[in-house]
C-alpha cells in the first residue's frame, strides 16, 4: 500500500487539503495529515480548524512514497518557509518519489529548483515563481514523479490523478464514478 503525507500550514486552503485526504483514504490509500508546526491543530486560511495526524517532528520520511503541498496564502509561504518541507520535497524529487502539489504550493517546488526542465501548473498568480518549468495551463500536469494543479477547482482531478499514479486509470475512474465525478 502507498503511503503519502500531506503538509498541513498555518493557513491552507482547507478544500485542497481536506479533499485530497479524503479521495485517497476512500481509494484505500494510507496518507497522513502533518502539520508543520509545534501542535496537531490547524487553522486554515478561511478560519477552518481542524487535527491533523502528526507533527512534522514526528514524521520518519522515509516510509513515504509521496508528498502532496495543498495552496492557500499563508500556508503555501508557511510551507515554502520551514526546513524540514524543503529538504522533503527536495528528497523525494530526487529520490524519485511522489511530489504533489495544487494551487500556490507549486511556487514552492519553482523555488526550489524543482520543476527545472518540467512541465507544471499552479494558480494563475503565481505562474511567475515557477522557475525553470514549461508552464501549462491544464487542470493538472504530471511530468515524472511531479503533479501539479490549478487550485480548489481541480482538487478532485488533482487527487484522482494521485490514485491513478500509485494504482491505475482504471481505478481512478471507478472511483470518481462512486461520487458522482464523471469528468476524469
Amino acid at each position: 500500500m502507498s503511503k503519502i503525507a500531506i503538509f498541513m500550514a498555518e493557513g491552507c486552503e482547507e478544500i485542497e487539503g481536506l479533499a485530497v485526504v479524503d479521495i485517497l483514504r476512500r481509494a484505500k490509500m494510507e496518507i497522513d495529515m502533518v502539520s508543520i508546526s509545534d501542535s496537531l491543530s490547524v487553522k486554515s486560511s478561511h478560519g477552518v480548524v481542524f487535527q491533523t495526524d502528526k507533527l512534522i517532528s514526528q514524521v520518519d520520511f522515509s516510509e513515504y512514497d509521496g508528498v502532496v503541498l495543498p495552496g492557500g496564502i499563508p500556508g503555501t509561504p508557511n510551507l515554502g518557509a520551514n526546513p524540514k518541507v524543503v529538504e522533503t520535497i527536495k528528497s523525494f524529487a530526487e529520490g524519485g518519489k511522489l511530489v504533489a502539489a495544487i494551487c500556490a504550493a507549486p511556487s514552492v517546488l519553482g523555488e526550489n529548483g524543482l520543476l527545472q526542465g518540467k512541465k507544471a501548473t499552479s494558480y494563475p498568480g503565481f505562474a511567475e515563481k515557477m522557475k525553470g518549468c514549461t508552464y501549462l495551463e491544464d487542470k493538472v500536469v504530471v511530468d515524472g514523479n511531479i503533479i501539479t494543479s490549478r487550485g480548489m477547482g481541480t482538487v478532485i482531478d488533482f487527487a484522482l490523478t494521485i490514485v491513478e499514479y500509485f494504482k491505475n486509470h482504471e481505478e481512478a475512474v471507478a472511483l470518481g464514478e462512486k461520487f458522482m465525478y464523471k469528468n476524469f
